[in-house]
């Protein structure tokens, strides 16, 4: 008999975390290493249990799953992470994948197709559930990349790449030629639309798709 796959899963739901406990102890060819509450935990038990597969949800406390999904990798690359979470939007999924997700797969996916991704990240595939393969092959098979968050406008884009790369509101108005109140605004406006809290939230999304490595001069 082949080896059981060997599945931490990473959720802070209990309900949905005890669901795929369950499906988990169901399944003869898993067997179940951990579970962690927070992305945190999550990377501990990752580098602790040294599980095949991480199933990993991406809104967790403290740590959150894109965070927890690249230092799991960077700890042990032979780990496949796949992310199984409620959000659909483009950041979430590209995010992830950068991160080093093998999979992605939304909440609403039945057992089956939960139980066929464990399965395919474990052999080393990329997965996606059905909602999403359409999209990602579009994306992939279109002349122009997808905008990288596209509820931005092309001035907040501007300023969130230099504020990526770690410039201060001083330096962002000189290198625009814009006034420092401008320039608040429009951080303002960049942290309300990416929905986090403050300007170290929004350089932490902005480099997780790829922004603020330009030059700093």
């Amino acid at each position: 008999m082949t080896e059981p796959i060997r599945v931490l899963v990473a959720d802070d739901h209990p309900l949905f975390r005890d669901g795929l406990i369950a499906l988990l102890h169901d399944e003869p060819d898993t067997e179940l290493t951990g579970t962690a509450a927070t992305g945190t935990e999550a990377v501990d038990l990752a580098r602790e249990t040294q599980p095949d597969v991480v199933v990993m949800d991406l809104q967790m406390p403290g740590l959150n799953g894109i965070e927890a999904t690249r230092r799991i990798v960077a700890d042990s690359p032979h780990i496949a992470v796949l992310v199984l979470t409620m959000f659909d939007d483009d950041d979430s999924i590209f995010s992830a994948l950068r991160a080093g997700a093998r999979g992605y797969l939304l909440k609403g996916a039945d057992r089956e197709q939960i139980r066929c991704g464990i399965q395919a990240a474990a052999n080393g595939e990329i997965i996606f559930g059905a909602q999403l393969a359409e999209r990602m092959l579009g994306y992939f098979t279109s002349a122009a990349p997808p905008p990288v968050f596209p509820q931005l406008t092309e001035r907040e884009r501007e300023v969130l790449e230099l504020v990526a790369q770690g410039q201060d509101n001083t330096s962002i108005a000189a290198r625009l030629r814009l006034s420092q109140k401008t320039v608040r605004n429009n951080v303002s406006n960049i942290l309300a639309k990416l929905q986090v809290a403050d300007r170290a939230q929004a350089i932490v999304r902005a480099r997780d798709v790829g922004l603020g490595h330009g030059s700093r001069t």
